[in-house]
């Protein structure tokens, strides 16, 4: 085998990243169509929200599931089929006619299929990397979420002033289907595929033996409980504003669908620094003690969200703003919550396992915040759905302490 590990590392890790940015072309999308969809065919903002319940729920769902196939079945196939499952559901949902059940039922089933791509992902990776190095690598495959993010916003954006929101669902859908096929084609499971060694050492007890088995381990860990419960609590955030911030810059401050698109971009952008920041605070300014700058960031964060409720509606620069501000503690311990926590928690035997787990709990609390925030809209505006969100952020700052505790020797 002429080609180095080296090289082989930087391959996975960059195929990796373009793949699972591609799983964001297809869900992040929808957040630009949803002022057409509620124009269109009038629908309110709770059946609006339904439909994005139903997509996180069936993710987490598909989180506690899939991940231990990932495990079990390996990352090549179950991302592959992942992959193009949703982007063939996307295309589908281009062509409802506002029939809520369809609309559900589609959107549904592509969570399902979406939640095939973190889990096993972060296995393909933990398994390449062994744990020394592993934190640069979570560090770059966590930026893809956050720039696939961004990307998604920013292409359904110019789609759906020009085009409608239908094609805010085919276009990436045809995108991502080539993604697919090259994920297919240039993945590998593991190092030792190719004739490498082994990245980690893993005593035969610790080694897969089965879902159950598995699950059971996990189940255990009450680490991995109150990471799930950060989670949790962050996602109803970072999906608060992911989702509905199109429709609120559209709404309230009157933006064209393409300009409340682009005004949203500077929450995931922003995000994306928060990241890798958070980890060279840890590093550089708090010992490694990655737990405490988590917890920092999110009691920033509620107190970020709570001054952006008393932000005039006409001062659109200052919401700009603090929207960066809140993207950059959103992103920051979401990404520590996520990619590195699982290769820690999980090794490399388990880490999908653990991924989809703590991943799993986060969706459910994005899926709260779907129709949560839909009903809250409806019945009581704008600044009860805000002071929801920061109900969450409490509740992953105060989490990630018990984290904090339990691994400080670690994190």
């Amino acid at each position: 085998m002429g080609t180095s590990m080296q090289k082989w590392q930087k391959r996975i890790l960059f195929i990796s990243w373009i793949t699972y940015a591609s799983f964001y072309l297809l869900r992040v999308n929808i957040a630009v169509a949803i002022p057409g969809i509620l124009s269109e065919f009038g629908i309110s903002k709770t059946a609006m929200g339904g439909v994005l319940t139903a997509l996180f729920a069936a993710y987490a769902f598909g989180q506690f599931v899939n991940g231990t196939m990932g495990d079990k079945f390996g990352a090549r196939r179950m991302v592959t089929i992942g992959l193009l499952s949703s982007a063939i559901l996307n295309i589908v949902f281009g062509f409802t006619q506002g029939f809520l059940i369809a609309m559900v039922a589609v959107w549904g089933l592509n969570g399902f299929f979406q939640a095939m791509g973190w889990g096993p992902i972060v296995k393909t990776v933990a398994c390449w990397f062994p744990p020394q190095k592993r934190g640069m690598a979570s560090g770059i495959l966590g930026t893809s979420y956050i720039l696939g993010s961004s990307i998604s916003l920013l292409l359904a954006g110019f789609i759906a002033g020009h085009f409608g929101w239908r094609w805010v669902f085919w276009f990436p859908a045809i995108i991502t289907i080539i993604g697919a096929l090259h994920w297919a084609l240039r993945i590998r499971n593991g190092c030792e595929n190719e004739g490498f060694e082994t990245v980690e050492r893993i005593d035969a007890a610790l080694k897969y033996a089965g879902i159950k088995h598995s699950l059971g381990i996990i189940l255990k860990d009450k680490k991995v409980w109150f990471a799930s419960l950060c989670l949790f609590g962050l996602n109803i955030v970072r999906y608060g504003f992911l989702d509905w911030a199109p429709t609120y810059f559209f709404e309230v401050q009157k933006a064209s669908i393409s300009i409340a698109a682009y005004k949203t971009l500077i929450f995931p952008i922003a995000g994306a620094v928060g990241a890798l920041s958070s980890g060279w605070l840890a590093e550089k300014v708090f010992k490694q003690k990655k737990a405490i700058v988590a917890a920092i960031m999110l009691l920033m964060l509620a107190a970020a969200i709570w001054f952006f409720v008393k932000i005039p509606v006409g001062n659109w620069v200052l919401s700009l703003v603090v929207l960066a501000i809140i993207g950059f503690l959103t992103f920051g311990p979401h990404m520590m919550i996520v990619t590195i926590l699982p290769m820690d928690l999980g090794t490399k035997e388990r880490a999908s396992s653990v991924a989809g787990f703590i991943d799993g709990w986060g969706y459910i609390g994005a899926a709260l915040t779907g129709v949560g925030t839909g009903f809250l809209l409806d019945h009581f505006g704008w600044h009860t759905a805000f002071y929801f969100w920061i109900s969450g952020a409490i509740i992953a700052a105060a989490s990630v302490g018990y984290v904090m505790a339990s691994l400080k020797k670690k994190i």
